[in-house]
């Protein structure tokens, strides 16, 4: 072996040595290193942990000083509130100690009153006895007899004030009320037409008459059979007459008379014929009066065959009036004083039109034509509103302003001049009902029924009734025809009482 590679290879172990001690070196330096700085930690560590005990001591000690404090301003207020109410309560038992004592004076203060009050009775009943002894009256005669005096003392006072508050209120009333009336009659005049039961037919010769007679009668008979109605032929020239109480029959009579004279032929097939087409022209005129009627006044909405019925009454009369005009007529003069008042003018021109619908057909169907007329408006589906204007211008207090309205309408237009009339039996029986009424009062002497029933004039004995009582009595009278009597208007009631003194000088 030589010398070289000894020395290289001790060089190496020697390198290998250098290195080893020099990488412990460096260990041994990086783990002090290491350890420094975790004690370091540890340290810095610890003097956080005391400074953060410290903080904390610091502020539970706040905190408990808090709590002191706040525990000892609740103690305080606890106490305050003690106090408060201790004297509170001792001022409440001195009250009631007050109480007691008022309470005490004041029932020995009731029995004195109550002591007084027996004293004053037996005063009052010796003064009663007393009075009564001097005066010789009883205490209810006594009254009564103050109460004579006091009335007839002021019975003048009384009867003039109440005469002069009825005259200003009366006047006020009748001024506005005739301001209304006149206003809705001025913006309606209707033509009135009476009509009786008989309707003439003119012929263009009196030969005519023979040939309408027909053979032993029986162009005539056939008339009369088949229209209900009766034939009347006598000597007035060139005019027959057809009478009956049905005017439908009589005018389908007119018609068919009129159609077969201008025809010429007139026998019992031809008049059946002639019949059937009167009927059936009757019917288009009667429809087309209910539909003009209706255009008239504006009112829609009525069912086609209550359109029929309507024009129905162009054929029925009232006292001699025109039920179809009148009905108009209450429907323009319902509506001018409805827009007066601010009521329903629409719903009083309906009810005007169709408060007597039920005289259209009370010739067929059982009952008053306000009922008849109510069940016909309710069955073609209008209000109840409506349908009780039918029955409402009937009742003596209507229960809607539109039927009041529609009642006061029918009434003017039933008081026109001339626009109804009554057959001699039924003015005679009017004014006996209206005197006998009025004459069925005590203390009355004589009853007179002046201006056909417009007004009624009573007599009374002057000794049996004053001032007083015959005032009353006018009222009484008064409310006795409206409830007893049917009549168009109003009824002027005049109570006279009379007392003459006469003496002869001789």
């Amino acid at each position: 072996m030589s010398a070289v590679p000894i020395f290289l290879l001790l060089g190496v172990v020697v390198g290998l040595g250098i290195g080893y001690w020099i990488r412990l070196l460096v260990a041994q330096k990086q783990t002090n290193s290491a350890e420094k700085k975790a004690q370091d930690l540890i340290h810095e560590a610890k003097n956080k942990q005391r400074e953060l005990l410290l903080e904390a001591k610091d502020k539970s000690l706040k905190i408990i000083d808090e709590a002191k404090k706040e525990d000892n301003q609740l103690r305080r207020e606890h106490d305050e509130k003690i106090r408060r109410l201790e004297k509170r309560e001792s001022a409440f038992d001195q009250k009631l100690m007050e109480l007691e004592d008022k309470k005490s004076r004041l029932q020995d203060k009731e029995a004195e009153v109550d002591k007084l009050k027996e004293k004053i009775q037996g005063i009052k009943e010796q003064g009663m006895d007393k009075l009564q002894k001097i005066s010789e009256m009883t205490q209810e005669e006594a009254a009564n007899a103050l109460i004579k005096n006091v009335e007839s003392g002021i019975k003048e006072d009384l009867l003039s004030r109440v005469r002069k508050l009825e005259r200003e209120s009366q006047e006020e009333y009748e001024k506005k009320a005739q301001h209304l009336i006149v206003a809705a009659m001025e913006r309606c005049a209707h033509n009135l037409a009476v009509e009786t039961t008989t309707t003439s037919v003119t012929l263009p010769s009196d030969e005519m008459k023979g040939r309408v007679i027909g053979k032993e009668g029986r162009n005539i008979k056939a008339i009369e059979h088949l229209t209900g109605t009766e034939i009347i032929v006598d000597d007035t020239p060139d005019t027959i007459f057809i009478s009956g109480y049905n005017p439908i029959r009589r005018h389908v009579a007119r018609i068919a008379l009129e159609k077969l004279i201008l025809d010429g032929r007139i026998h019992p097939g031809r008049i059946e014929d002639a019949i059937e087409a009167a009927k059936k022209e009757l019917a288009r005129d009667i429809r087309k009066s209910g539909e003009d009627a209706a255009y008239e006044l504006g009112v829609v909405g009525l069912d086609p065959k209550l359109i029929q019925i309507l024009g129905r009454l162009k054929y029925r009369t009232s006292y001699g009036h025109n039920v179809l005009a009148h009905s108009i007529e209450v429907a323009i003069l319902a509506g001018s004083i409805a827009a007066e008042l601010g009521a329903n003018v629409s719903l009083c021109r309906k009810g005007g039109l169709l408060h007597d619908i039920g005289k259209a057909l009370d010739h067929e169907i059982q009952g008053g034509h306000p009922e008849i007329g109510y069940d016909i408006m309710k069955k073609y589906g209008l209000p109840e509103e409506v349908a009780y204007m039918s029955i409402g211008h009937h009742e003596d207090n209507p229960k809607t302003l539109e039927a009041v309205i529609v009642k006061v309408a029918d009434s003017i237009s039933g008081a026109r001049p001339g626009a109804r009339k009554d057959t001699y039996e039924q003015y005679v029986q009017r004014m006996d009902e209206l005197e006998k009424v009025a004459g069925s009062f005590d203390g009355i002497e004589k009853v007179y029924a002046i201006y056909a029933g417009r007004e009624v004039r009573i007599f009374v004995q002057p000794e049996r009734l004053d001032d007083w009582a015959a005032r009353k009595l006018a009222k009484d009278i008064a409310t006795k025809i409206e409830q007893e009597l049917k009549y168009p208007g109003e009824i002027k009631v005049t109570v006279f009482r009379e007392q003459r003194m006469i003496e002869y000088a001789r």
